[in-house]
């Protein structure tokens, strides 16, 4: 699952601790897996359906449908696909192209788009998936398979806007050090088919979404940016935030004008949770990443370490974070507190990184590097942090591994951490230590995991 995985123990420096903190993200990343989550959550029976917590007989329904999107959702169709098998009618579902392994899903088509940044084989891909599903009936099925990076893979614009211009606006969001649920807030309102308008289009089957959460604190109208859920912001929130970060005169007047228009009421808003649209929808997360970080807590407690889970709402500059991953580590040294050595602590969520610097890396790896200046006289600790996508910013490994001899080898490499870091360049300094951690594309994505061990 980490590929190089004996290699980053064969660095020889606390090796303990990094082969217990390696094993501690594999079994979170166990955990994500998409097809043993869909396996856990639905269960076919002759004609009875469990989904969840809902039973349903098949014969109620003329046709079932499967549509979706995300980093994950190919694993999903397959998984799907195995439990109904050719009672599937029709389907597709949007994964990113970069995805190569070959998935069994019947009848379920896979079309692949890009990811971070919408393009137009998305919008391709979205209309030949809504072609499907258009005219389904009041006697059909919709399974909606949802998982993280959908709002990029899944692009409808609205209005008029273009995929240029809904381009420019996810790039500049991107690099603004805005979080997702804000980001996720302006996509909803330049999209046709997010913040519940995927719902209003299929107001008359049955329609279940099985979500895959990547969002800090689960929030369901976070989730792909909810498109089959109702939505709580509003025009006037995606303006405020465009302006908070000071964007606004930086996108399109095509997406000023939807969004003004908005305000004023000449557009309609996203659905509300009072809209009658969602009499029979069902939206369910199968997956996040508290259940991964227990995950991790009850292999390291397996191995007699002391272990919790420190929080699932890591936020804010991953380099401030890491400032605080250090700190910690640093008060467990000194009085042994919050729990006794030897031990762990588990954070999880999804930090930003406001790009400054023309480097290489992402918001996992810049954790990394910056609590290693902090961290070179603690004894015997390793400290990762990994995006369980394996996509770590603009990157092509999930995140970085350090301990406390770590400064020590950089420093002989004459390589300084604040350096690297002023330039946005975490990957090139974990390269040139053979640090960096690939696990390639994982097919799931439930926020990022930062583990500490220390003995």
């Amino acid at each position: 699952m980490i590929k190089n995985k004996n290699e980053l123990i064969r660095n020889n420096t606390c090796v303990k601790a990094r082969k217990l903190v390696l094993g501690a993200l594999e079994a979170a990343l166990s955990a994500a897996d998409p097809k043993s989550v869909i396996k856990k959550h639905v269960n076919l029976k002759g004609d009875r359906l469990r989904i969840v917590d809902k039973l349903y007989s098949i014969t109620e329904f003329d046709h079932i449908y499967v549509i979706g999107t995300g980093k994950a959702s190919g694993y999903l169709a397959e998984a799907v696909n195995e439990i109904f098998d050719d009672k599937i009618s029709s389907g597709l579902v949007i994964i990113p192209d970069y995805f190569k392994r070959k998935l069994e899903t019947g009848n379920i088509k896979l079309w692949g788009s890009t990811h971070p940044i919408p393009s137009e084989k998305g919008v391709k891909g979205t209309n030949k998936m809504l072609d499907i599903v258009r005219n389904a009936t009041s006697k059909d099925l919709v399974m909606c398979l949802i998982s993280g990076g959908g709002s990029a893979l899944m692009p409808l614009p609205y209005n008029g806007i273009t995929i240029t211009e809904k381009q420019n606006v996810t790039r500049i969001l991107l690099r603004s050090g805005a979080t997702i649920n804000e980001i996720n807030t302006v996509r909803k309102h330049i999209s046709a088919i997010k913040g519940g308008r995927l719902a209003e289009i299929l107001s008359r089957p049955t329609l279940i979404s099985l979500m895959i959460s990547d969002v800090v604190g689960d929030r369901l109208e976070t989730i792909a940016s909810g498109p089959t859920v109702p939505d709580t912001t509003t025009f006037t929130d995606a303006v405020q935030i465009l302006k908070k970060y000071h964007l606004w005169n930086k996108i399109d007047s095509n997406v000023k004008n939807v969004l003004i228009n908005g305000i004023s009421g000449k557009i309609q808003d996203t659905p509300k949770p009072d809209n009658k649209i969602f009499r029979k929808v069902r939206n369910f997360i199968i997956g996040s990443n508290r259940l991964a970080c227990e995950a991790a807590v009850d292999y390291l407690k397996s191995k007699k370490l002391n272990s919790t889970i420190f929080t699932t709402f890591m936020q804010g500059e991953a380099r401030d974070m890491g400032v605080v991953a250090s700190s910690i580590m640093s008060q467990i040294n000194t009085i042994n507190q919050p729990i006794r050595k030897p031990g762990s602590i588990i954070m999880g969520g999804e930090t930003t990184v406001t790009v400054k610097g023309n480097g290489f890396g992402g918001r996992n790896q810049e954790t990394v590097l910056s609590a290693l200046r902090r961290i070179g006289d603690l004894g015997d600790i390793a400290i990762a942090s990994i995006g369980t996508d394996g996509i770590d910013g603009n990157s092509n490994v999930a995140g970085a591994l350090a301990d406390t001899k770590t400064l020590e080898r950089a420093q002989k490499k004459k390589m300084t951490p604040t350096k690297y870091l002023t330039s946005n360049d975490s990957y090139t300094f974990f390269k040139k230590l053979k640090d960096t951690i690939r696990t390639g594309s994982t097919g799931t994505n439930v926020n990022d995991i930062l583990i500490m061990v220390y003995l």
